[in-house]
């Protein structure tokens, strides 16, 4: 079983491609993408890696980090950046956690309890400021993640943390957001989203995206 949404992320202590860190003092004030890896030179894991050092303004503008974990050691991890930033066309620019003792992995449920015991699932966590896990994704071992995917998660959550909406299927951010059923005063309703809503079911109301 994976970690439930809303608990607190483990914290840990381990050694990076960035040096030492202890999880939650890194984390500091941000959003942390946190995605792992089954292990090193490994041909999916090697595009996402890069895809994601490409991508890594793109979650700063959201106040996020990122950081990844294989089960492999350190000295591998460096000689996997090199494959990466070669085949890739890219600088890395985040940390890889290293994890041999596997200590991490199980703190955070990576280990599928059917594979060999160095396979780690490939998820990705959604942790927030307060050090809370808001989402996940999981992924098989030959399907590479979707970054668009994860930025977008990520906006959802963000927007859904300072309006009282919620996101709609295929939302993308600019596009029109659902009120919350909770929020049933008219003269709330229009306080709150001055820029008009349309009611297609008592339950279903549509309103243009607060911040935008």
């Amino acid at each position: 079983m994976s970690l439930r949404l809303g608990t607190t992320a483990p914290d840990f202590e381990a050694d990076t491609t960035e040096g030492r860190i202890r999880f939650h003092d890194w984390v500091g004030d941000a959003w942390v993408i946190f995605f792992s890896h089954p292990a090193d030179f490994t041909p999916v894991c090697t595009t996402e890696l890069g895809l994601a050092a490409k991508l890594k303004d793109k979650f700063a503008q959201r106040g996020a980090k990122l950081l990844a974990i294989s089960v492999d050691p350190l000295d591998s991890h460096k000689e996997w950046i090199k494959d990466i930033e070669e085949t890739q066309d890219v600088r890395m620019n985040f940390p890889i956690v290293a994890d041999p003792d596997q200590k991490v992995a199980t703190l955070y449920k990576m280990i599928h309890p059917e594979a060999d015991a160095k396979v780690t699932v490939r998820s990705v966590f959604f942790i927030d400021p307060n050090k809370k896990v808001r989402a996940t994704i999981t992924y098989p071992p030959a399907t590479g993640r979707n970054f668009d995917e994860v930025l977008r998660v990520l906006d959802g959550l963000q927007l859904t943390d300072s309006h009282q909406v919620a996101t709609p299927a295929n939302w993308k951010d600019g596009d029109d957001v659902v009120i919350v059923p909770s929020i049933t005063d008219p003269d709330e309703i229009a306080q709150k989203f001055p820029k008009g809503h349309r009611e297609l079911k008592p339950y279903l109301r549509m309103t243009p995206q607060p911040n935008k």
